[in-house]
C-alpha cells in the first residue's frame, strides 16, 4: 500500500476463495475498511484497474492470481464547517468516539440548525483522524439522541467502523452484545415492576413533527423496569424512575412508548402536555426543579457494543446530569 496524505494506492491479489468472482464482491471481502457503496463508486469512477486497464464494471469477473489496483483519492473536505464546541469525550481511538451529549445540542445540521451541532463539533475535534465516510471527511452518525435528551452516543470515524456500528445498531442486541439503556422520569406508577412495550411506530397522521403508535408502522420494542417511585403532596405515587432498554431504534421511541402506556416523560411538552396538571400534585421544590428542567427527563446512561476493529466488548455508563439529579433529589425529598 502506498499513500500520499490520505490518498492511498491499494493492491489486492485475488486468491480465488473470496466467495464470488465479481470484482465488487472480491474487493468487499478483501477491503472491509471500505464500504460496498464506496467501492462501487471507485469502480465506476475508473479508480480500479487490472493490468493497467481501468475496470468500470462492478460485475466484472476476476480470476485467481489477478492483481487489482485501487487508487483511493484523499477524502473530500466536509460540507459542514468545524466549530470549536466543547465535548465531553468518554472514549476515543482511531475508529470511534463516544461522547456524553449535553442537553440542547442538535446532532446533525438541518433546517433551522445549520450550525452549532454535534457534527460541527466532531469535525473540528477529530480533524484529519476522520478518514472519510463514503469518501467525505465527516463523522459517521449511526444513531441519534433528541436535542434535549442527554447521554452516551458513539460515532464512527471511518468506513470500517461505520459499517460495523450500523450492523450492530440494526441488530440491537438480538444476536450480539449491544445494549442501549436510558433513565426515564415518567408520570404515574406502572402497575408492575417491569414490562415490554411492543407497538409499531410511524409518523403521526396529522402532526408531521411527531411520531405515534400506528398499525402498519415499523416494529418498535422497548423494555422497561421500575427503579423507584415518588409520592406527591397527598402521599400517593405521582412519578417513577424507569430504566429502559431498546430492542429497536425508532425516532422518539421511548417518549412515544411511555406515553402510549399512560406514563409519558416528565417535562415532555410534545408527548405529555395533558399531564401538566400532574405538576400540581408535586411539592414546591419538585415543581421548581421540573420547571427548571425545561426538557423531557430522559438520559442515555448505558452503551455496550463490540469494537468495530478488535471485537472487544466495550461498556460505558454515564451518570445523571445535574438537572436530572436535582429533579430526582426534589422528588425524593417530597416523600
Amino acid at each position: 500500500m502506498e499513500s500520499s496524505g490520505s490518498a492511498q494506492r491499494l493492491e489486492v491479489v485475488v486468491e480465488g476463495d473470496e466467495g464470488s468472482a465479481r470484482l465488487d464482491r472480491v474487493l468487499a471481502s478483501r477491503l472491509p475498511e471500505l464500504s460496498r457503496s464506496r467501492l462501487k463508486a471507485l469502480i465506476l469512477a475508473g479508480a480500479v484497474s487490472l493490468k493497467d486497464a481501468e475496470i468500470r464494471d462492478p460485475a466484472y469477473h476476476v480470476a485467481s492470481g489477478d492483481t487489482i489496483r485501487i487508487d483511493v483519492p484523499e477524502a473530500a473536505p466536509p460540507e459542514p464547517k468545524g466549530e470549536d464546541i466543547a465535548l465531553d469525550i468518554v472514549f476515543e481511538d482511531d475508529d470511534i468516539i463516544v461522547i456524553n451529549k449535553p442537553k440542547g445540542l442538535v446532532v446533525h445540521p438541518a433546517a433551522g440548525h445549520e450550525t452549532g451541532t454535534l457534527v460541527n463539533a466532531l469535525i473540528a475535534h477529530c480533524g484529519n483522524s476522520l478518514s472519510g465516510i463514503g469518501g467525505v471527511r465527516r463523522p459517521g452518525i449511526v444513531h441519534r439522541l433528541d436535542k434535549d435528551t442527554t447521554g452516551l452516543m458513539v460515532v464512527a470515524k471511518n468506513d470500517l467502523a461505520h459499517a460495523s456500528l450500523t450492523a450492530q445498531f440494526a441488530d440491537h442486541g438480538r444476536t450480539g452484545p449491544m445494549r442501549r439503556g436510558y433513565m426515564a422520569f415518567a408520570w404515574g406508577l406502572p402497575g408492575r415492576h417491569r414490562g415490554t412495550v411492543d407497538a409499531p411506530i410511524d409518523r403521526h397522521p396529522h402532526a408531521r413533527e411527531k411520531m405515534a403508535v400506528r398499525q402498519g408502522g415499523r416494529e418498535a420494542v422497548t423494555h422497561w423496569e421500575l427503579l423507584e417511585s415518588f409520592n406527591g403532596r397527598d402521599g400517593k405515587p405521582v412519578a417513577s424512575l424507569l430504566a429502559c432498554e431498546l430492542e429497536t431504534g425508532r425516532t422518539h421511541q421511548i417518549r412515544v412508548h411511555l406515553a402510549h402506556i399512560g406514563h409519558p416523560l416528565m417535562g415532555d411538552a410534545v408527548y405529555g402536555p395533558h399531564f401538566k396538571t400532574k405538576a400540581n400534585q408535586l411539592g414546591p421544590d419538585s415543581q421548581a426543579a421540573l420547571t427548571a428542567l425545561g426538557r423531557q427527563a430522559l438520559h442515555a446512561y448505558l452503551l455496550v457494543l463490540e469494537h468495530p476493529r478488535t471485537g472487544e466488548l466495550l461498556h460505558w455508563e454515564a451518570g445523571l446530569p445535574e438537572d436530572l439529579l436535582l429533579l430526582e433529589s426534589a422528588l425524593k425529598a417530597a416523600l
